[in-house]
């Protein structure tokens, strides 16, 4: 089976965020932090070179497959803040209609910026999330 390359590291959350060229999104990836580490009470570790996660979680597959993860994470993106929030089960949540702007991938939430959102409900889901990691079937 092959590795996981995606692990957390030692490397500077915040110098990662601070070399975000682009300031409106640099800005809200340092207010996104400050949510997650709210939700999770966990300070943010980076995970691979590109992704900020909180918190850690043991997931077990049907498989057998076992690995380390972070509980709830996000990721600048060239297109768009990805927001690593949601399961199958979060697609159905009702707050999501509340959110405002944005599209959803598998286990992902996409943004272009705050702005677009209502950030208190863009907290609660953080919130459920982060109460809500569970291993995948």
């Amino acid at each position: 089976m092959a590795e996981l390359k995606t692990k957390q590291t030692e490397a500077s959350v915040e110098d990662f965020l601070n070399n975000i060229k682009d300031e409106q999104v640099k800005n809200d990836c340092f207010e996104i932090t400050k949510m997650m580490k709210r939700a999770t009470k966990s300070e943010p570790k980076m995970w691979g070179t590109s992704i900020v996660g909180f918190g850690n979680v043991h997931l077990k597959y049907a498989s057998g497959r076992e690995l380390d993860w972070m509980k709830i994470g996000f990721s600048p993106r060239k297109q768009n803040i990805t927001l690593y929030l949601l399961s199958g089960e979060d697609l159905k949540n009702p707050l999501l209609k509340k959110l405002g702007k944005y599209t959803t991938g598998k286990g992902c939430l996409y943004i272009k910026k705050l702005a677009d959102v209502d950030k208190k409900v863009l907290q609660e889901l953080i919130q459920a999330s982060s109460k809500n990691t569970r291993s995948p079937g």
